[in-house]
């Protein structure tokens, strides 16, 4: 199961614009520009869906950004993987800001830049991107009773402890049923779970709000 843009942008911390911007390709006079992430799972007519890998290349582009990195240089960044044969999702790689540079993070000990000398080995710290971080909420609980868990439904968020969607019974609340009477419907929901289901909801449908306004 994948997740709609406006999930994902509540996922990742990344705006409805960005997620559109960074799945285009862009051509100038001298080259024309791959998307910098194309959904994984998308199909050619449909509607846009993401991938939980995808949210977390998404938040890692997410953190390069709100590290000052510029998106020319997480371009850039993502070019030099690809021509030192590394084809894998970007999910799969650890990239870290060092100053206003991209750099690969291999192990504790190693790390590679990919923007100033693309190859070279460098230091670099380590981080967490499921973590909060500023825009970003916690990616595997990012509302108290939510629970994201790549292993259940693909990563899209549920209930917590459960396969139940959170915005089945964000759904639900939403036509004035309460939520003791939620957890007669979905016995494994617990009712003080139901609360974050109507936060989460309520933060994707201000991504779709933003969307519409700009």
């Amino acid at each position: 199961m994948s997740s709609t843009p406006e999930i994902a942008a509540a996922l990742s911390g990344a705006t409805l614009r960005q997620l559109s911007y960074w799945r285009s390709s862009r051509t100038s006079r001298s080259r024309t520009a791959r998307p910098l992430l194309a959904p994984e799972v998308h199909l050619p007519r449909s509607r846009v869906s993401y991938s939980f890998r995808d949210v977390l290349a998404l938040r890692t582009f997410v953190y390069l950004r709100a590290n000052e990195v510029s998106l020319q240089r997480v371009r850039k960044a993502v070019r030099s993987l690809r021509e030192m044969g590394e084809t894998d999702h970007l999910s799969s790689y650890t990239l870290v800001a060092s100053g206003r540079d991209v750099v690969w993070r291999l192990s504790d000990d190693d790390a590679v830049d990919l923007t100033r000398h693309p190859g070279h080995q460098v230091i670099a710290k380590m981080i967490d991107i499921v973590r909060p971080f500023g825009a970003m909420v916690a990616l595997f609980a990012p509302k108290p009773g939510i629970q994201v868990d790549a292993e259940v439904r693909g990563g899209y968020p549920v209930m917590e402890g459960t396969r139940v969607p959170f915005d089945l019974v964000a759904s639900l609340l939403d036509d004035g049923v309460s939520p003791e009477d939620v957890t007669a419907i979905y016995p494994s929901v617990d009712a003080s779970a139901v609360q974050g289901a109507a936060e989460f909801a309520k933060d994707v449908r201000e991504h779709r709000g933003l969307s519409s306004a700009a």
